[in-house]
Formats: structure tokens, C-alpha cells, sequence
């Protein structure tokens, strides 16, 4: 593989610091969702939108093109090509999917269960351990 040229670099930054600000906003919100579905919901969609950006990063890292989606599934299929491992690992995160575009729409989103936050925030942060441990190692 290539060393990244400064504006994939650059741009590799920016999707991380897109994901960090998604997992945070996460975190921040998620102790007071108990009472509140929509609040759980947009847990949910910040936890999407953190786990979509960190396939991002990584797809640029392995520069590997992808499309305008916010389909974890399809990257992953990306991801695969260039890392197997790390697409395998991350297939927990597909449970997000819905959570994504959905989610936005009255009628056609996946409920969000109590508990479901805690849950949306570890499949968050592990794929942010996964992905910063590959582009340390890299």
C-alpha cells in the first residue's frame, strides 16, 4: 500500500474527528434517555453516524473508494477487500444500520429499546478501538 498523499491525510483526520464528535454527542446524551424514546433514538443515530465515519476513515486509509452511503453493510463489503479481519470484526455494527437514515422518518424506523443505547455506544467504541488500532499500527 501507498503512503497517503497530505489530502487523504488530511481527510483521513476529518472522518475521524466527524466520528469522535458523533461518539461523544452519544455518550453525552445517552444517561438521560430512560424516559425518552426519541432521545434513544437519536443515541442510536449518532452511534450509526460514528461507526459509518470510522469505515470511512479506514476505507480512505486503505484507499479504497467508496460511494455517497450511509450503508455500514456496503462498507464493510468495502472494508473486506482490504482487510477481512477488520470487516469481520465490525459485523456487529450492521445491528446500527437502521438507525442511520431511518430513523429520521416517522413510521419506518426500527424501535429503540430501553437498553438498546448501551448497547448502540459499545458497538460505537469498539469499532473506534478496531479502527484506531489499525491506522496506529499502519
Amino acid at each position: 500500500m501507498k503512503p497517503l498523499d497530505p489530502g487523504l491525510a488530511s481527510l483521513l483526520r476529518e472522518w475521524i474527528d466527524k466520528a469522535e464528535a458523533d461518539l461523544e454527542a452519544a455518550e453525552r446524551l445517552a444517561p438521560d434517555v430512560t424516559s425518552s424514546i426519541r432521545l434513544r433514538e437519536v443515541v442510536g443515530f449518532h452511534c450509526q453516524q460514528t461507526v459509518e465515519k470510522y469505515l470511512k476513515a479506514l476505507l480512505t486509509f486503505y484507499q479504497v473508494e467508496f460511494p455517497k452511503t450511509h450503508e455500514i453493510k456496503r462498507l464493510l463489503t468495502l472494508l473486506s477487500r482490504a482487510n477481512p479481519e477488520a470487516a469481520d470484526a465490525l459485523g456487529g455494527a450492521k445491528w446500527l444500520g437502521p438507525f442511520g437514515v431511518d430513523i429520521r422518518y416517522p413510521g419506518d424506523a426500527a424501535e429503540m429499546l430501553p437498553g438498546d443505547e448501551v448497547r448502540a455506544i459499545e458497538i460505537a467504541r469498539f469499532a473506534k478501538a478496531v479502527v484506531r488500532r489499525i491506522l496506529d499500527e499502519g
